[in-house]
């Protein structure tokens, strides 16, 4: 796992007080980036990541994409080849409330993963979910276009860029 040139969550964190909200401590680090930052794209997609597919064949353009799968732990979300896709479409992460799978292979792509597990079930894949929503979970609200930093400290938005 590699660091990148994303600012620290600690150092940003004491920075802006009054500006970043902190996620809950309930996340593990499965991607090749151990640190990774950028604008908030989101998704709900509890239990089919057909539309988590569908975001990363698109551009990512430096954003990061958080897929809220309402901390289920019955299937992953995110796996090897789509942590490929991502790397190659230009996303600088992804933060599922979920699980994710094929742990080895998404250690080895250059973006950032976090997640609550690995689950080797896949999902199933019947066109269901929600893009560009408000999610809450793990103690955050989270709009699309707000700014995620994350690290192996942990995970931080602001609704501005603060870094």
């Amino acid at each position: 796992m590699t660091k990148s040139s994303s600012p620290a969550t600690t150092d940003l964190s004491d920075a802006h007080p009054a500006l970043v909200r902190h996620a809950a401590p309930v996340f593990r680090d499965y991607g090749g980036r151990l640190a990774f930052s950028g604008p908030v794209a989101t998704l709900h997609a509890p239990g089919d990541n057909s539309k988590v597919r569908e975001a990363v064949e698109t551009k990512g353009e430096g954003r990061v994409l958080v897929v809220d799968g309402e901390g289920l732990m019955d299937c992953a979300l995110f796996g090897g080849n789509l942590g490929k896709l991502a790397e190659e479409n230009g996303w600088a992460g992804v933060v599922v409330n979920g699980c994710v799978r094929d742990t080895a292979e998404l250690a080895l792509c250059a973006i950032g993963v976090k997640a609550l597990a690995a689950h080797p079930k896949r999902s199933e894949k019947r066109g269901l979910g929600e893009k560009d929503v408000v999610l809450n979970f793990a103690g955050l609200t989270i709009a699309p276009g707000e700014w995620l930093y994350a690290d192996g400290d942990g995970i931080i938005v602001s609704a501005e860029k603060i870094g």
